[in-house]
């Protein structure tokens, strides 16, 4: 990571770079370098050339043959880079190889996406992640790049034995290699001791929300796909919603009332990607876990994306991972105003013909899909009329509590009430209901 190599900003110009070894996968590799170009580009770096490598075997050494590394090198000399990057996962001793070589940083695509979200992290459960899965990233890595925790030691009490400098002084005869991999783990065990505690505070707050019973949804989908868009519009929040890969990382939750007058909390989750480094699947599991204890998902497609169907089945496939695969789904067919050629329309609508048409700026469908989310939670919630003798109006205060009132009238000694009740209190009312007339 540039930051982890006390880079002094970032780099400016780079070449990209993608290996593939079946001619089959010529198209796929072809988009996943295009992708890769939008992810550079996030980053602020320019992107020199992109060049796509087919290699007929796969080299140990550097996945492709030593002649063609030497030319692609060359080819970003001439393009004054300072930066070539891979969208292939390179094992730290092809890095290594890559850089001896070259005699530039060379980076591959799992770091390029970690240091996204190095910047976009905001939260400090967010920031933590992103710190434990930097750090599990660069462990392997610390040959190459070691020296930069030595000037963090010495903030630590300093990098020389008999100073007392605690956990991170460096012992008789201790390689400074053994020095930063030490402090590597201490960081991870930090990080994760302080997840730990964090993940306990919202475990205490998902308690909260179920002692309510109030029903929750969670957003998902391919990164910029329109989700945080789509949550703003729902609820009128200001969540950052921006046309670039991974705007959102922390997850926010708003709450909403449908049109059955029973209310929702829907979550923004971050986006999914193609060749999503599992490591951060694994650190990212507190806030995605937020798509795996909701009621239901709301799957959110860009229905101008050429590549609809595969970013449709990453996301299911990362849902399996997280084990939310079996979860109620709506499907989205999102920026649908922009599409407008009739036979793409066509299309889409045979590929997924239960999907809701909706756009974040026209409006166009969002009634139908608010009264979609209706539908799917109709077993929870039931409309009833209930007779309450005035010397219980407790009742009546736990249906303002915990239901959503429709109306109040008195009658008499009674009062007379209309609600949207959870089936979670249903029974404790039952003997009040009043039969339909």
């Amino acid at each position: 990571m540039f930051e982890v190599r006390q880079k002094p900003e970032m780099v400016e110009r780079a070449l990209l770079l993608r290996i593939y070894f079946d001619p089959r996968e010529a198209t796929e590799a072809g988009s996943l370098l295009e992708e890769l170009g939008e992810l550079v580009r996030t980053l602020d770096i320019a992107v020199a050339e992109s060049v796509l490598v087919r290699s007929r075997e796969i080299h140990k050494k550097l996945l492709c043959g030593i002649g063609k590394a030497a030319e692609l090198v060359e080819l970003a000399r001439a393009h004054e880079c300072d930066v070539i990057i891979i969208d292939n996962g390179l094992a730290p001793s092809q890095q290594r190889e890559w850089e001896k070589l070259a005699d530039l940083t060379v980076i591959d695509r799992e770091e390029v996406i970690l240091d996204i979200f190095a910047r976009r992290a905001k939260t400090k459960e967010a920031q933590l992640q992103v710190d434990l899965a930097r750090m599990q990233y660069a462990l392997p890595r610390l040959a190459r790049m070691w020296g930069h925790l030595d000037r963090e030691s010495a903030g630590s009490g300093g990098g020389q034995s008999g100073q007392g400098g605690g956990g991170t002084s460096r012992g008789m005869g201790e390689k400074q290699i053994e020095v930063d991999r030490r402090l590597a783990y201490m960081t991870i065990d930090r990080a994760k001791r302080e997840l730990e505690v964090l993940r306990k505070q919202r475990k205490t707050q998902r308690k909260e929300r179920e002692r309510v019973d109030t029903a929750h949804g969670a957003i998902v989908g391919y990164t910029n796909a329109g989700k945080s868009t789509l949550l703003n519009i729902l609820s009128g929040s200001d969540v950052l919603a921006k046309d670039m890969l991974f705007a959102t990382l922390d997850t926010t939750t708003r709450r909403i009332e449908l049109p059955d007058g029973q209310p929702l909390l829907i979550t923004d989750t971050v986006g999914f990607i193609r060749n999503l480094p599992h490591r951060l699947v694994e650190a990212f599991k507190a806030t995605l876990e937020e798509a795996v204890l909701a009621d239901f998902l709301i799957h959110v497609h860009d229905a101008t994306a050429p590549e609809i169907e595969r970013f449709h089945d990453t996301t299911l496939e990362v849902l399996a991972e997280l084990g939310a695969g079996d979860k109620p789904i709506l499907s989205i067919l999102n920026k649908i105003d922009l599409v407008t050629d009739p036979e793409v329309l066509a299309s889409l609508r045979e590929k997924f013909p239960d999907a809701i048409e909706t756009s974040s700026v026209t409006g166009q469908g969002l009634e139908d899909l608010l009264h979609a989310c209706s539908r799917v939670l109709a077993e929870r919630v039931c409309r009833h009329h209930y007779r309450i003798p005035q010397h219980r109006a407790e009742l009546v205060s736990l249906l303002h509590r915990e239901a959503k009132v429709l109306t109040t009238e008195y009658e008499g000694d009674d009062i007379i009430v209309c609600a949207v009740v959870p089936a979670l209190i249903a029974g404790r009312l039952a003997a009040f209901a009043m039969l339909p007339a």
